[in-house]
């Protein structure tokens, strides 16, 4: 049997203002992006560079309620981590590029992490585990 969580959903805002921000400053990729007149959404998918895996669906809030999680998804906890190969240049690259960083690099058992914030105040892990880390690329 093989399975993945493909998606993740991320309620936004904005689909536009999400799209710049992931692709130009965290250096995604559209994966997709399909009008659905039906529902009068798109369908927004992105992915960080790299292998195949789990990507976020950009779901602009469509309600009231909806709106209020936007930046809050996980009630103020590290909600994402993003997986790198090189934690030093991505996290350079990202200061450079004016991500919020809110938890300065540590050193920890398990890889190297600092916590940034996206454009709505998710907040994100920037990690490159240790070589013998089971999650290590």
């Amino acid at each position: 049997m093989k399975q993945s969580i493909a998606h993740i959903a991320l309620v936004i805002r904005d689909y536009d203002e999400a799209i710049a921000f992931f692709t130009d400053k965290l250096s995604f990729s559209v994966v997709e992006d399909i009008y659905q007149p039906a529902q009068d959404k798109r369908w927004v998918v992105v992915a960080p560079p790299g292998p195949k895996g789990s990507t976020l669906l950009l779901a602009r809030a469509s309600t009231d309620e909806q709106l209020k999680f936007v930046g809050s998804q996980s009630g103020g906890r590290v909600f994402l981590f993003l997986s790198t190969d090189d934690f030093w240049r991505d996290y350079n690259c990202m200061l450079e590029r004016g991500i919020k960083f809110v938890r300065d690099p540590k050193s920890e058992e398990y890889g190297t992490v600092a916590v940034f914030e996206d454009l709505y105040g998710n907040l994100w892990d920037l990690i490159q585990y240790s070589p013998d880390h089971p999650m290590a690329f």
